[in-house]
């Protein structure tokens, strides 16, 4: 029986169980960093106080620190993948700049896996594209805050069928296992006009501490993960976004609008909806339809089993390991809403099933 059941987790608990995550997730010098911490008496004191930080934000501090050559010692045992030497780093980091640590953790939300999502966006994309028979789209990329899916022509795709599509030049490759009979279609995307970001707090990519704080998302362990998000942020710099800030539904109408009428604008969620309320959800498909009135509007969605509202569920049951690629079109007070697809591993397996 866990022994945690049925009351909160104390301080040192919860980094041991962090260092269990990390253990589980093959990334050892997260776990050892996390288990050096928890078992450390000096640093649980120091982080007492900002206990509500949590593990997650204050390894991601920590890892800032050493991107940033303020935490020398700490980031030659990431780059050498030594798990004891990391540990110990991360302990004399944490106690020799606790003030610094505990502000960067408090600063924004960690942000994990934000990348390498276009492979499963790129064919809904261009599938909605061709439905409503769009020359030219612009793209407006909902709750996540680095907006790294803007870029989804931009970057090279391969799928284990054989299919490739986007930018075979491109510096960003991506690939995805493809499961099932149905193939990948092989359209296009049209050009794209615009892209904007809608997010509580998106982030300024050209702004050297807030792409550092997206790396500092990423274990040290994962360092394929790392390098495609580097060539990611390289390519998203050279090509700067409309950030949108503030409360989705209240900003989102105001990105519509800003769609020229010839331009098919379509919005992209990407496991981002679950942290709304069911309430602001329904809110969210209401300015869809709303802004559909004059014009179509298309909206890919790669969201939990019946999470995004109005997608069909195919008698899939919520939790149940995968997610659905949801089509929406609105058009003339009307809507179409399709399951395309389902999706594994945030994007790395999908199957298309139209």
């Amino acid at each position: 029986m866990n022994k945690t059941a049925g009351r909160k987790r104390s301080l040192p608990e919860a980094y041991l169980r962090a260092a269990e995550v990390a253990q589980a997730e093959n990334a050892p010098l997260y776990e050892q960093v996390a288990r050096a911490l928890g078992e450390s008496p000096e640093a649980m004191q120091v982080l007492e106080p900002a206990a509500q930080r949590g593990p997650s934000a204050v390894l991601a501090a920590l890892h800032d620190r050493a991107l940033a050559g303020r935490a020398p010692e700490l980031a030659r045992a990431y780059a050498e993948g030594d798990a004891p030497a990391a540990g110990r780093a991360a302990v004399q980091t944490l106690l020799g700049s606790i003030e610094e640590v505990i502000a960067t953790a408090g600063r924004r939300p960690v942000l994990t896996k934000e990348n390498g999502r276009c492979a499963v966006l790129y064919p809904a994309v261009a599938e909605a594209a061709l439905r409503v028979g769009a020359g030219a789209i612009a793209l407006i990329d909902v709750g996540r805050a680095a907006g790294l899916n803007l870029n989804l022509d931009r970057v090279g795709l391969s799928y284990s069928s054989g299919r490739r599509l986007g930018d075979p030049s491109s510096p960003v490759q991506m690939s995805a296992q493809v499961v099932g009979e149905r193939p990948i279609p092989s359209q296009p995307l049209p050009e794209v006009v615009s892209r904007t970001v809608v997010a509580p707090d998106p982030l300024d990519l050209t702004d050297a501490d807030q792409a550092r704080w997206l790396r500092a998302g990423v274990w040290p362990d994962h360092q394929e993960q790392m390098a495609v998000l580097n060539a990611e942020l390289d390519l998203a710099v050279r090509s700067p976004v409309r950030r949108l800030a503030g409360v989705i539904n209240e900003r989102l109408p105001e990105a519509l609008a800003e769609v020229p009428a010839d331009v098919l604008p379509v919005v992209t969620t990407t496991w981002a909806l679950s942290h709304l309320s069911l309430e602001a959800r329904l809110r969210f498909l209401h300015c869809l339809d709303e802004a559909a009135t004059h014009r179509p509007v298309a909206w890919v969605s790669v969201e939990g089993v019946g999470v995004a509202p109005a997608v069909p569920t195919m008698g899939d049951r919520r939790a149940s390991g995968h997610s659905t690629i949801g089509l929406s079109v609105f058009e003339h007070a009307s809507t179409v809403a399709l399951a395309v697809g389902r999706s594994w591993s945030q994007g790395r397996t999908l199957a298309w099933l139209v």
